[in-house]
């Protein structure tokens, strides 16, 4: 490693984390500005709020990272190109391609931190973050909660036609087993209910089913216990955002049995801690082709290219992503396939700056 690959070393890591603690902090004063009103209505102590946006400062900054890291690489190299530095050292002999190296050098450590913090710290300042949210902000419960259908193990499926997860309980609640493909037994019950260590159901139906016979069991109230939690009738919406790399992977092992309506976006999310941080590789590409040639307008036009691209590649990450949770669109697609349109992109800029 020589003079001029620590010296761009040393200017993208040293802007990155500058754009990262400019941002961060205007982020910070704009939710609260937000948020305020809330905090006075249900007066929030000052600790919670503190806890808050140190865990804001995690979601808020995975979520943006790459975005600072764009514009942190177009707004030094724009520097270089407006001193002459780029020329100067394309003209020493050192090719585009090499001088490429020290570039993907900082992405990769911007990299590897990511992929650390995303894989196991994140997780549980998403915990806390949307935990927060829920109980002093919209004070509501980020679930599906009717027309419940689920898989609880290989012979066992459940039904509820609605589910309140303050109280706990399901209504027109089924359960059918079956051994093979044939039903063995069916319970039904008007409402389900969890009661300290056990569950209660109401109107209580269970019909056997032995050879060609039914038997057949009616109370009007049964305490019993089930083999699944009464959570998972309706687990919360953001609850692969909390999991870290090995929880995330055994939750979707168990979804992808279960049937559950909320699979593609649990997928969605593991496919995201992957494509985020590999997307820098991408757009340091981008970045360095559009801000390595000296422009009229200088570090202006090309921060003003740079940000235009930010934005594209911000709004088709959510409009994919909603996609994916609306609909039946592959959750692979709508990560990786950003990714090839912003590579393809990538490689369009590069040719035309080595020209």
């Amino acid at each position: 490693m020589n003079i001029l690959d620590k010296y761009i070393i040393k200017n993208y890591l040293g802007t990155f984390f500058v754009m990262f603690g400019l941002f961060i902090p205007i982020g910070i004063m704009v939710d609260f500005a937000e948020k305020i009103d809330k905090f006075r209505e249900n007066e929030v102590p000052a600790e919670q709020i503190i806890y808050y946006y140190i865990d804001f400062i995690w979601y808020f900054g995975s979520q943006l990272y790459p975005i600072f890291l764009f514009l942190a690489v177009i707004w030094f190299t724009s520097r270089l190109a407006n001193n002459t530095e780029i020329t100067a050292i394309l003209s020493s002999g050192i090719s585009f391609q090499r001088l490429m190296r020290p570039y993907f050098i900082s992405a990769g450590i911007i990299v590897s931190l990511a992929l650390i913090s995303v894989m196991f710290i994140v997780p549980k300042s998403n915990a806390s973050f949307n935990e927060f949210i829920s109980e002093y902000v919209k004070q509501e419960d980020k679930r599906v909660t009717s027309r419940l259908f689920k898989q609880i193990n290989e012979n066992e499926f459940i039904y509820v036609s609605s589910y309140d997860p303050k109280r706990k309980r399901g209504l027109n609640f089924t359960l059918e087993s079956f051994n093979g493909n044939k039903l063995s037994h069916k319970i039904m019950a008007t409402t389900i209910r969890w009661d300290d260590s056990i569950f209660r159901l109401s109107n209580y139906v269970k019909r056997d089913i032995i050879d060609d016979a039914e038997v057949i069991q009616k109370v009007t109230r049964k305490d019993t216990l089930l083999t699944f939690d009464i959570d998972d009738l309706a687990p919360l919406n953001y609850v692969a955002e909390t999991l870290n790399f090995f929880e995330l992977n055994k939750l979707i092992r168990y979804e992808k049995k279960a049937g559950s309506p909320l699979i593609n976006s649990h997928l969605l999310v593991r496919h995201k801690r992957y494509t985020i941080p590999f997307s820098c590789f991408i757009l340091t590409i981008i970045a360095l082709s559009v801000s390595s040639i000296k422009r009229r307008g200088g570090t202006g036009t090309n921060l003003a290219i740079g940000v235009s691209l930010g934005f594209l590649f911000i709004f088709l990450d959510k409009i994919f992503g909603v996609l994916v949770i609306k609909s039946n669109f592959s959750p692979a697609l709508a990560s990786w396939g950003i990714l090839f349109i912003f590579l393809s992109i990538a490689l369009l800029l590069l040719k035309r700056a080595i020209r």
